[in-house]
C-alpha cells in the first residue's frame, strides 16, 4: 500500500483562497512594515484634507474676529483701522470701522467652518477682504516696510504671512468651484 500525501497548494499571485484579491486586499498586503497609526492619521487626514484647511483657517478667522470686539485685544487693531480709515477717505468712524472688521472676520469664519451654503459667500468675502489686507502695503508704507529696505516691518510680516491663508482658500476655492455642483447632487451636507 503506498501512502500519498498531497501538499496544499498556493494560489497564484493576486489571487486568494477565493479568488482574485480586490485592490484594497492586495495593498494591504503589500504595505511596508510599520506602526499603523501614522499611516491611519494620514489616511484620516487625506480623506478630510479640505475640511480640516477651511475649519483651521475659519478659526483664525473667528478667533481674529472676535479680538477685535475688545479694545486693544487685537495686536492688528490699530493696523486695520488706519488702513481702513484711508480706504474709506475718513468719513466712517474708527468705532464703526473696527466693529465692521470684526463682524466681517467672524462671519467669514463661519462661512468657512460650517461650509455648506454658507462657503462660496464666505470664499468671495475672503478674497475682497485680502485685498484690503495687502492694499495696506501700499497705503501705509511706512508702518509696513522698514526706511531704506525692501524688508517688511513687523506689521508688514503680519500682512505678508496672509499668503498662507490665500493659498489655502485659493486650494477650497478651487475644489469648490470645479467640484462642488456634483458634489452638492450626491451629498446634501456639502461636507467634503
Amino acid at each position: 500500500m503506498s501512502s500519498h500525501t498531497v501538499e496544499p497548494s498556493l494560489p497564484p499571485a493576486g489571487e486568494g483562497p477565493e479568488g482574485p484579491l480586490s485592490g484594497r486586499e492586495l495593498d494591504r498586503t503589500h504595505r511596508p512594515p510599520g506602526p499603523r497609526f501614522p499611516r491611519r492619521l494620514a489616511e484620516l487626514v487625506d480623506t478630510h484634507a479640505l475640511t480640516l484647511l477651511r475649519a483651521t483657517v475659519g478659526l483664525v478667522f473667528v478667533g481674529f474676529g472676535v479680538l477685535k470686539l475688545f479694545p486693544s485685544a487685537s495686536p492688528a487693531e490699530q493696523l486695520a483701522v488706519d488702513a481702513a480709515t484711508k480706504m474709506t477717505l475718513g468719513l466712517v468712524p474708527e468705532t464703526v470701522l473696527l466693529l465692521s472688521l470684526a463682524a466681517l472676520e467672524t462671519a467669514i469664519g463661519i462661512g468657512l467652518i460650517a461650509g455648506r451654503r454658507l462657503l462660496r459667500p464666505a470664499l468671495v468675502a475672503f478674497f475682497l477682504h485680502m485685498g484690503g489686507v495687502f492694499s495696506t502695503l501700499f497705503l501705509l508704507p511706512d508702518a509696513m516696510w522698514q526706511p531704506h529696505s525692501p524688508a517688511p516691518t513687523m506689521e508688514g510680516q503680519y500682512v505678508v504671512k496672509n499668503v498662507v491663508l490665500v493659498a489655502v482658500c485659493l486650494v477650497v476655492a478651487a475644489h469648490e468651484w470645479s467640484h462642488g455642483d456634483g458634489r452638492r447632487s450626491r451629498r446634501s451636507d456639502g461636507w467634503g
